[in-house]
């Protein structure tokens, strides 16, 4: 009987950590591979995992987080120390990240579709141009959004968009497209990606972050143009609004409040903490503003099942990603923040953000654009990329979005060298 690959691939990666578990002796040297350790490989044989079996991203998030809890429970201890004592610690620092993520990815689930929902968007070809360039006016309106309310809620209010004006033919280079304007319109607001959040909780000014706008825009002109593009070229915008969708407007007001709740929350709780969060209050406002507009325009709980595996999927390759042993990054620079923003698409953004405040030395606004944009190369590198492929899985591919969203590492290059010219280094 022919043994299919993902089942041989998912058996060698549960495999691996067990077998060396009986080979080191109880207080043996941590084992190495080339100088780095063992539990990097894991993690990197995951990335590889999640990258070939586009179709099975969540088996191989939660295997690939198994083996490594199991590798550090046994050989190498946890980043906080050995035992479950140390693992709880550990999860004391993450559980108010890993929550609000979980809550987020689902809760703007349901409100995009009620956005959806509410027939808005089969109105928007009577206001967006009818050549390439509504595409680009598109991109820039989830530019926007993201510096107002969050990536996440922006990347999927844009995806519905996308879906509605291009009769639900949206290429994968747009979809790349749309997360990297999601990500760039949050780099430079402290209330637009969680990176930035951080960074204001730990006393970064919201002023000093502000001039990552500029590499933004920078990276917006190459992304934004050839998605539009690209985009036109694979499925005409509509010319006219479809008929016999009247507004909803219950539904819009519902959008709306929901998107205030997360907007005043967000204000009001990174405004009264410092230091660390206690709560997740950003992802506990969306749910109860959601649950409390729900009698006025019911939800449709569907959605919440493809979400809520997809949260799942991200929560898993966060937390693996948080209990990787980087205990210190290369001495600060610009070179080495534009190496972190390309490590920010494949290992998660908010350790590394963590470990450069810890460090110091960095400029705030170059860090904010890197960490903030980098993880728009590749589908699974943002929270927002995450949330739009629950809406198109087609985007899960990392071959096609490398291979279509081309354009997108460009832009990084450029926005990142243009904020570096025109203001310089300043740690």
């Amino acid at each position: 009987m022919k043994i299919p690959v993902l089942r041989l691939f998912l058996t060698a990666l549960a495999c691996a950590v067990p077998s060396v578990v009986l080979a080191a002796a109880p207080g043996a040297q941590v084992p190495e591979l080339f100088g780095a350790p063992l539990e990097f490989y894991i993690f990197g044989l995951t990335l590889a995992g999640i990258a070939v079996f586009h179709k099975r991203t969540l088996e191989v998030s939660l295997i690939g987080l198994a083996a490594v809890l199991l590798y550090q429970g046994f050989v190498s201890g946890y980043p906080t120390g050995f035992g479950l004592a140390a693992l709880g610690v550990h999860f004391q620092h993450e559980w108010v990240i890993l929550t609000n993520l979980l809550l987020l990815l689902v809760g703007f689930e349901v409100l995009s579709n009620q956005f959806e929902r509410s027939n808005l968007p089969d109105h928007l070809p009577g206001f967006l141009p009818d050549n390439w360039t509504g595409g680009l006016v598109l991109l820039a309106v989830v530019f926007c959004m993201s510096a107002l309310l969050d990536n996440i809620a922006a990347a999927m209010i844009g995806g519905v968009m996308a879906k509605h004006v291009y009769r639900s033919r949206v290429s994968v280079g747009f979809l790349a497209a749309i997360v990297a304007a999601a990500n760039a319109g949050g780099a430079g607001s402290v209330i637009g990606d969680t990176t930035t959040t951080i960074m204001w909780l730990n006393g970064v000014s919201p002023l000093a972050v502000l001039p990552a706008f500029v590499g933004a825009a920078a990276a917006f002109v190459v992304f934004g143009v050839f998605g539009a593009l690209s985009q036109q070229r694979y499925q005409p915008i509509l010319e006219h609004d479809e008929p016999g969708h009247p507004i909803v407007w219950r539904r819009v007001i519902i959008v709306g409040v929901v998107l205030a709740a997360a907007v005043a929350t967000n204000v009001t709780a990174n405004a009264l903490t410092t230091g660390e969060e206690i709560a997740p209050w950003l992802g506990m406002a969306v749910w109860v503003a959601v649950l409390a507009t729900a009698p006025f325009g019911k939800p449709d709980w569907s959605v919440t099942r493809p979400a809520l595996k997809g949260a799942v999927f991200l929560v898993g390759l966060v937390t693996a990603a948080s209990l990787m042993p980087v205990e210190a990054l290369p001495e600060p620079s610009w070179e080495v923040v534009l190496g972190l923003g390309f490590l920010s698409s494949i290992f998660d953004n908010i350790p590394l953000t963590v470990l450069a405040l810890e460090q110091g030395g960095h400029d705030p606004a170059l860090l904010a654009y890197a960490v903030g944009f980098g993880g728009s190369m590749i589908w699974f590198g943002s929270s927002a990329g995450v949330a739009l492929t629950n809406l198109f899985p087609e985007g899960r591919s990392v071959i096609a979005w490398l291979r279509q969203g081309w354009y997108v590492p460009i832009a990084y290059v450029v926005g990142f060298f243009a904020l570096l010219l025109l203001f310089g280094w300043h740690p």
